[in-house]
């Protein structure tokens, strides 16, 4: 698999870094959680590019690799298009990560016609974050305890990367009240079982609000399902595309 790299100019001369696996198979764009960067799928990019999809991830400005730049106002859902715009796609595939979910929703609900397909993981969209949960530490936050417990190599790789990202600039663009009843598009919804930001409960209050969604709760997996169970996550996913 040939991975290429591409800065994208944004406004403001900012500019986002990104990886694309090429090739002629429906692509799909992988946005990452708060905590992450483009460096956040390296269990999807080669699966999904093995079956066959143009597989992109990118840094948000300000996170690893992607510049803020100055004057304009941060606009994710523009940064997004552009991207797009620059990698010459018309039609694509959407997976958002936590925070990254609220940018896919967005665009999603202002260019209707460009997704073929929504997936949200981990994401409680504009839902607020309980008290509880703000406080511990960011690895308690992001990882499921039987993760953290059973894989001390994983979480080492997950804290790397972490420490990379940096931070990305501003909160994912805000949602109007009704966006996820304003959605036509297929949409899939995954979390983990021990995820503290979109436990069960608050999975499933979604998945009613949705025209047509599909949930899955992943076991023993916290607020990163596709880092801590990529062999739950993965296959959902590829299902979900192929459908």
């Amino acid at each position: 698999m040939v991975v290429t790299e591409h800065r994208v100019p944004v406004s403001g001369n900012g500019s986002l870094w990104c990886w694309d696996t090429g090739g002629s198979g429906p692509p799909v764009i992988l946005l990452h959680p708060h905590s992450g960067s483009g460096e956040s799928w390296p269990y999807q990019r080669p699966v999904l590019a093995a079956a066959g999809h143009r597989v992109i991830g990118y840094s948000r400005r300000g996170a690893r690799g992607s510049a803020a730049g100055t004057g304009a106002a941060v606009d994710d859902v523009a940064d997004l298009s552009a991207l797009a715009d620059q990698l010459g796609l018309t039609a694509f595939h959407v997976v958002g990560a936590a925070a990254g979910g609220r940018i896919a929703l967005a665009h999603a609900l202002a260019h209707p016609g460009r997704l073929l397909g929504l997936t949200l993981s981990g994401s409680a969209l504009d839902l607020p974050v309980p008290d509880a949960v703000a406080h511990l530490p960011v690895e308690s936050r992001e990882l499921g305890p039987a993760y953290r417990a059973g894989n001390p190599d994983g979480v080492a790789a997950w804290r790397a990367v972490h420490h990379r990202a940096g931070t990305a600039i501003g909160p994912p663009p805000p949602l109007p009240p009704d966006a996820p009843e304003a959605l036509a598009l297929p949409v899939l919804l995954i979390t983990g079982d021990a995820d503290p930001y979109c436990p069960p409960s608050r999975l499933r209050r979604l998945e009613r609000r949705f025209a047509d969604a599909e949930a899955h709760i992943v076991a023993e997996a916290g607020h990163n399902p596709h880092w801590e169970r990529p062999d739950v996550w993965n296959p959902l996913l590829l299902r979900f595309l192929s459908g």
